[in-house]
């Protein structure tokens, strides 16, 4: 049984069932088979947390396996990525990293036995002509001529198409099922084809390459793996798999489907993914837009948030789409315990104080997080000139309105009650200085002695020891809920969000944070979760991402739309 309390879903109630039945000898056996062909994204996040989990918990084993069985896709730089992805996430495989690859040889010799079987024939058919052969939902398929070959023929064929003796696409080599199956997967469906390809492992050794289908079930054999768990969409194929392995009288592990995860305004197609990557709308595979795992860990999320994520959203059965909200949540309600307050200003807007004495410095006290009483404090200078957020003043207030404006008083977060006295403006009237004065009996941010309270607090930066850095404002990639719907004869990529990167060059914060180290993460307050970028960030230099805002802003400009 599982080593500690896991929320019960089907694939655990299926395990906890062979375990009992002996089964397998009570082992527990998974694999994660990523295709080195793209970068990890954020469902394969979720396949990851559920193979290396089930073995975790039940005392079992996990393999890693890159099921490169198509070199024309395939690189090293894929292969690495992948490794740094599932380790970033907190899973190890151990000394089991295996390859579809090594094992060419031996589905060589499987696919060889069909043919001697009378299982598996090879077939002259275009790829055009096969898909007519095939049939369709309501119709049963047409047997290819060349089904009735000899098993002499068949095997010179193959070894000859082995030798490279053949142009691609002339032949390949298809199982023998049941043309009239209601499942189309299993009408005679090709398990070898040609391909005159160098491979990133073997090289020029083959110029033919196994199916995944035909591939994925025999390497799950020759592993010893108990549990093959994949989502959905293989659904199809299980028969197929199960066919394979029962016609070669092998190790029979059994195959779950889950349900794959969805997410709004994301996409997760490998394709649209590339195409991102290639026409540039991106700057890599790991930009923080990207829902690639190493765009989120570019963009500031812990793999424990992806982890607790994978756990909240649970093992379904079913296919549903997940609000990209709860993903938000997780890194939220993470770096709300653990992150430091910081103080930045985004737009700023310079204010004097002009009551307070010139060349004077003072240090406040300010909280590293009310959340954890163990952060403790730090300094914060203070001056005669401050920057705050441009959006904090209004010279005409609307309703409402508690920040600060001509003859209103507000309150500076750890500092003091200032009140407007005065406004300068350029030429076009645009607002360059706000002059206030400041009440000393109220230091720290506390309540004058007189008892007045006032409404709003802000934050701030002092202007003589302000840091100048560089800000990512990172939002949705694709502003539609659900990218795919688009308007008829347009594609995914009407829906990307123009919004969904803004560079702020000029963003001013506290002094402390000039020297802050790559990959660290703060709180800015009132403005989001950010992460100092690990890539551009430079000591004196600082480049922030913004992970997360404090809230979900989208559900407010959706509740504005209704």
């Amino acid at each position: 049984m599982a080593t500690e309390k896991t929320p019960s879903n089907f694939i655990r109630d299926i395990v906890d069932a062979d375990i009992a039945k002996g089964k397998n000898g009570g082992r527990v056996h998974t694999r994660f088979p990523p295709e080195p062909n793209g970068y990890l994204h954020i469902g394969h996040a979720k396949a990851i947390c559920i193979s290396f989990g089930i073995a975790r918990d039940y005392h079992g084993l996990c393999n890693l396996r890159f099921d490169d069985t198509n070199p024309e896709k395939e690189d090293v730089e894929y292969v690495d990525s992948i490794r740094e992805d599932v380790r970033w996430l907190g899973f190890d495989w151990v000394d089991r990293e295996y390859y579809a690859s090594d094992y060419f040889d031996a589905i060589y010799q499987h696919a060889l036995t069909l043919i001697k079987k009378g299982m598996a024939y090879v077939c002259d058919l275009t790829p055009d002509e096969q898909r007519k052969h095939r049939g369709t939902l309501t119709a049963p398929g047409k047997d290819s001529p060349y089904r009735g070959r000899t098993v002499e023929e068949n095997l010179e064929l193959f070894e000859r198409m082995r030798r490279g003796e053949f142009d691609e696409g002339t032949r390949v080599l298809r199982a023998k099922i049941d043309m009239a199956s209601p499942n189309i997967t299993m009408r005679y469906p090709t398990i070898y084809r040609i391909k005159k390809a160098s491979h990133h492992r073997t090289g020029d050794k083959w110029c033919i390459y196994p199916m995944y289908d035909f591939t994925h079930c025999i390497s799950d054999s020759i592993e010893g793996i108990t549990h093959s768990l994949c989502t959905l969409e293989f659904e199809n194929n299980r028969p197929l798999y199960d066919w394979v392995l029962d016609q070669l009288g092998v190790h029979h592990p059994q195959q779950i489907e889950f349900a794959r995860l969805n997410l709004t305004h994301t996409v997760l197609s490998k394709r649209i993914l590339l195409k991102l990557v290639q026409q540039k709308t991106v700057s890599g595979w790991d930009d923080p837009r990207m829902p690639t795992i190493s765009g989120f860990r570019r963009r500031g999320f812990t793999p424990s948030s992806i982890r607790n994520f994978c756990d909240r959203i649970g093992v379904a059965k079913f296919n549903s789409t997940i609000d990209v909200v709860v993903l938000e949540n997780s890194i939220r309600e993470e770096l709300n315990r653990t992150a430091p307050r910081m103080m930045a200003v985004l737009d700023p807007l310079k204010v004097v104080i002009t009551n307070y004495p010139e060349g004077k410095t003072e240090e406040m006290d300010a909280t590293n997080n009310p959340e954890d009483p163990a952060a403790g404090t730090r300094k914060v200078p203070f001056s005669r000139e401050l920057y705050i957020e441009r959006d904090d003043f209004r010279e005409t207030p609307p309703p409402k309105f508690f920040r600060l404006a001509p003859g209103q008083e507000v309150r500076l977060r750890y500092g003091y009650f200032i009140k407007c006295e005065k406004v300068l403006k350029d030429a076009e009237g645009k607002v360059l200085e706000v002059h206030c004065t400041y009440d000393p009996a109220t230091r720290g941010g506390n309540n004058p002695p007189d008892g007045r309270k006032v409404k709003g607090t802000i934050h701030w930066v002092s202007a003589q020891h302000a840091v100048r850095a560089e800000v990512r404002l990172y939002d949705h990639l694709f502003a539609a809920k659900d990218p795919a719907d688009v308007p008829e004869g347009q594609d995914i990529f009407v829906n990307l969000n123009p919004k969904s990167l803004t560079v702020v060059p000029g963003a001013c914060l506290e002094p402390c944070l000039k020297d802050v180290r790559a990959g660290a993460r703060v709180q800015f307050e009132r403005l989001g979760y950010f992460f100092a970028d690990p890539v551009d960030s430079r000591p004196g230099k600082p480049v922030f991402n913004r992970t997360v805002t404090l809230r979900d802003t989208w559900e407010k400009i959706e509740k504005g739309r209704k």
